[in-house]
């Protein structure tokens, strides 16, 4: 019996997973779980069962769910070794893990759809204001990134040498949220590059968003 995937075509945690699981040759279905549809059907009682966090992904493999992206490409990269996502060296392979906690923790969860629909619907925020935060916190976040990718001497064509990690896993999802919220990425250049070398390759198309089965809209401009 073939994993499942409970994904969003938006999700950006989602497209992570969706990336690994091609990294990785991993025959998979997907179910779509809509984050918007009817008020979120993560939020209805079918999906709570099986997530009680109510977010996408869920990964189930030999009847067994998995939650967290971050969790579940840890698995995956721990029962499919290969090809690998992390670096053999010890503290490459934290420093790698650290650029996808630059953008799982520090950039992500504070611009995901629950944050943005709070500060609106509960704090009155203004569709304007919402942007703003929004901007501040991704351009913030990227800002650092590009520093810290312009001028280290692991980076190669990727994020850490000529193929893929996990800090491409990552960084991806996230860059696709702000090319299609128009930020600039004129300075960006180094991140810029490598989301656009990541895009050559077949796991990464395949996993990107108007590939989906419940796409509803096409790629941001790359």
């Amino acid at each position: 019996m073939k994993p499942i995937l409970y994904s969003f075509w938006r999700s950006s945690a989602a497209f992570r997973v969706r990336i690994a699981l091609n990294l990785k040759g991993i025959d998979y279905d997907i179910i779509p779980v809509h984050l918007r549809k009817g008020g979120g059907e993560q939020l209805k009682e079918p999906y709570q069962a099986l997530n009680p966090n109510g977010l996408v992904p869920l990964y189930i493999e030999n009847g067994v769910p998995l939650h967290q992206s971050a969790a579940i490409i840890e698995y995956l990269e721990e029962k499919y070794p290969n090809p690998p996502l992390l670096p053999k060296n010890l503290e490459d392979r934290a420093w790698v893990r650290g650029l996808t906690q630059d953008i799982a923790a520090d950039i992500h969860p504070i611009n995901n759809l629950r944050v943005l629909r709070y500060l609106i619907g509960t704090l009155g925020v203004s569709d304007e204001n919402k942007t703003i935060w929004y901007n501040h916190w991704v351009k913030k976040g990227l800002a650092s990134l590009e520093k810290r990718l312009a001028k280290d001497a692991r980076v190669g064509q990727f994020c850490y040498g000529d193929t893929p990690s996990m800090a491409d896993v990552f960084l991806v999802p996230q860059v696709f949220n702000a090319y299609d919220a128009k930020i600039d990425f004129s300075v960006y250049p180094t991140v810029h590059r490598i989301v656009t070398q990541c895009m050559t390759l077949p796991a990464f198309i395949n996993a990107s968003w108007e590939k989906q089965l419940d796409a509803e809209g096409s790629n941001p401009q790359i």
